[in-house]
């Protein structure tokens, strides 16, 4: 504190010239420097529905939702979506959804997807990438420059609910990063025993719903599928920034 100079606001007579500019200028320094602040979360409902994407659930109350990526129970450990909470998808590929789960209530009423993916922004895809750079994980993300099907809003990942509340056993969990979560090699570890019956049952049952309504699975995760071709959804869709 200079000597003689209380508060940069007050002034009082026969202060010194020099005491009195010095006040002026540092109490204008000091009411003009803002605290900084974080800038806001994106607004990722008003993004996705202004892109012409849809809430499923507004589709099919009976479709269930928990975005895994939205919460700390994921292979990051890290909730990487923040305000997104709800599954967005293409409308057509909503509608398939909607389709897959009537197709479930046929054969199993009471029953219903689970949802634990839908429409990824590809900002959170970088994050992504980001924290996976450096570790063996890194194979299972894809690379944000090229984009994932995620990326468009045309892919799901997503499990069957029991009416008793209780996920169908799939023989590993969802985003388990080995040889047993791979669809092309059930039978082989069906032989082994190192999946069940019941569990590749399970797994069958969705790939039912999922393919007669249009959906296309994947060789590698149980539990992924895309509503179309990956060139037809370049060429039909933007990537979600």
């Amino acid at each position: 504190m200079i000597r003689g100079f209380t508060h940069p606001n007050v002034i009082k007579p026969g202060m010194p010239a020099f005491i009195v500019i010095l006040g002026l200028l540092l109490g204008g320094a000091l009411a003009v420097t803002p605290s900084p602040q974080s800038p806001p979360p994106p607004d990722w409902e008003y993004t996705l529905t202004s892109m012409g994407l849809v809430d499923v659930q507004l589709l099919h109350s009976e479709i269930r939702v928990d975005l895994k990526y939205s919460t700390t129970d994921n292979f990051l450990g890290l909730d990487v979506y923040g305000t997104l909470e709800k599954c967005f998808l293409q409308k057509e590929a909503a509608r398939k959804l909607a389709a897959a789960q009537d197709l479930l209530t046929s054969l199993k009423p009471g029953w219903h997807l689970l949802i634990f993916d839908g429409a990824r922004p590809r900002r959170i895809q970088v994050r992504m990438w980001e924290i996976v750079k450096d570790t063996p994980q890194r194979e299972y993300v894809a690379n944000p420059a090229t984009g994932s099907i995620h990326n468009y809003g045309a892919a799901v990942d997503l499990t069957i609910l029991k009416g008793d509340g209780h996920e169908l056993d799939m023989g590993t969990p969802f985003d388990y990063f080995g040889d047993l979560a791979q669809p092309r090699l059930e039978e082989e570890f069906l032989k082994q025993g190192k999946l069940s019956e019941e569990q590749v049952g399970n797994r069958r049952l969705l790939r039912k719903v999922m393919n007669d309504a249009g959906f296309r699975p994947i060789s590698v995760e149980w539990w992924h599928f895309d509503a179309f071709p990956r060139e037809e959804v370049k060429k039909r869709f933007a990537i979600i920034e």
